[in-house]
């Protein structure tokens, strides 16, 4: 059984940011770094990816040529984690013992999650970003009219606004061909609000009105029938007074008893259904019940686990109260390393914190973005110096920049280096 002083389960953003950054500290420091992909990709592009407007091939990388010098690559996947013993297992059967472990292998997509969906996603009408970018741009383009229907899973996703961002560059798509005004774009949500920061909400907002985009909240998908090209709702509110549901028979809307409602569908998008991987949900690290279950538990500022004080987690698979993105980990990764540092030299953690800062590049159309940051409790947190130049909460084509060129050089050249 070979040992480390860390070893980092997941080969993503946050687990060769957090191997660079350790070794960019301490060169001697032992790390090991389990992760069975030959290939890394910038999954934040995939939404332009769907739209057309950014090369697939360009989001892909060798993961060779990530891995920080200094630190072994162990290509294998976990399946088993044993914090009492200090092991984890993989599936090749091997096993490895370690000071500190830092977990961060990501998510699971599980269609299985949603019946029908499977099934639906086998059709030439129904998609998503999060699986094959490539397909929703061929969906975009084959497009003829009728419902254009864009939702997500009642479940915790990665990209939050994702589903709504393809749903923007769709609508401006639909217009520059000129099919607009036979199409009806739906946006449905199990949500309340289309966006939890105050500011950003009301320039979303303002954009949905005024391209008569229809907004649902409450939505939460429960079904898909792919054969009828029907989805089916459940209304999350039923049960308040005064938050009933209404029909729209424009949009061929259907009653389905008292809390549901099925919606016929010509385009068919979603943030498919998410969980926590198995090994995770598996293991003493997760939490056993609640809204969070499966998911692994960390303290939210210094992402120690509760439990077990030389395991740390980072990334979509911790149960933190924000949103699950890279720019997150950019700010995760740094509190991970001081804390592993400091624990390992004086038993005690570090000042560093996280505060639960996130952002989101929402893409309103070709050539537009706005860029919502935040932090714990939707508290907006702008960069000091990006507000020094602009309205972030706005509308901009410098941020369309920003998203298209910008943010992909510093992913590669930056954040992967443990440079930021």
């Amino acid at each position: 059984m070979k040992h480390y002083q860390v070893l980092i389960i997941g080969g993503g953003t946050g687990g060769i940011m957090t191997a660079a950054q350790l070794k960019k500290k301490d060169k001697q420091l032992s790390v090991g770094l389990i992760e069975p992909s030959k290939t890394h990709f910038y999954q934040p592009a995939w939404t332009l990816v769907g739209a057309g407007t950014y090369d697939f091939e360009d989001t892909k990388r060798n993961e060779a040529d990530y891995i920080p010098r200094g630190v072994d690559w162990i290509k294998d996947k976990a399946t088993a984690i044993d914090p009492e013993s200090n092991t984890v297992k993989t599936a090749q059967n091997n096993s490895f013992s370690y000071d500190y472990l830092v977990v961060t292998p990501g998510l699971t997509i599980d269609l299985g999650l949603l019946p029908g969906l499977e099934e639906a996603m086998a059709t030439d009408v129904v998609g998503s970003i999060y699986t094959d970018p490539k397909k929703v741009w061929h969906m975009l383009k084959s497009f003829e009219g009728g419902n254009a229907v864009f939702t997500q899973a009642n479940t915790p996703i990665k990209c939050g606004g994702a589903p709504q961002k393809i749903m923007y560059l769709a609508e401006d798509h639909f217009r520059k061909r000129g099919i607009r005004e036979q199409s009806n774009v739906i946006f449905a949500t199990p949500g309340s609000v289309i966006f939890g920061v105050k500011e950003i909400a009301k320039t979303l907002s303002k954009i949905v009105i005024d391209r008569d985009i229809v907004f649902k909240t409450f939505y939460a998908p429960e079904s898909v029938d792919a054969e009828k090209q029907e989805i089916t709702f459940s209304f999350m509110n039923s049960h308040l007074q005064n938050c009933a549901m209404v029909v729209d028979k424009a949009l061929g809307e259907e009653m389905v008893g008292e809390t549901k409602i099925k919606v016929k569908y010509d385009l068919l998008h979603l943030a498919p259904p998410q969980r926590a991987p198995d090994f995770i949900r598996d293991s003493p690290l997760s939490i056993q019940e609640g809204p969070n279950k499966g998911w692994m538990e960390v303290d939210i500022h210094s992402l120690r686990h509760v439990r077990f004080p030389n395991v740390f987690g980072l990334g979509d698979v911790v149960a933190l109260p924000t949103a699950k993105t890279g720019a997150a980990i950019r700010k995760q990764a740094p509190v991970v390393v001081e804390n592993v540092l400091e624990s390992m030299k004086t038993n005690s953690l570090s000042k560093l914190k996280y505060e639960g800062y996130s952002s989101c590049p929402l893409v309103t159309r070709y050539g537009r973005m706005v860029l919502a940051e935040f932090k714990y409790n939707n508290v907006r947190d702008s960069d000091p110096f990006l507000s020094k130049l602009m309205d972030t909460s706005k509308e901009q084509y410098s941020m369309w920049l920003l998203k298209k060129y910008g943010l992909p050089f510093l992913y590669w050249n930056m954040m992967l280096r443990g440079r930021m």
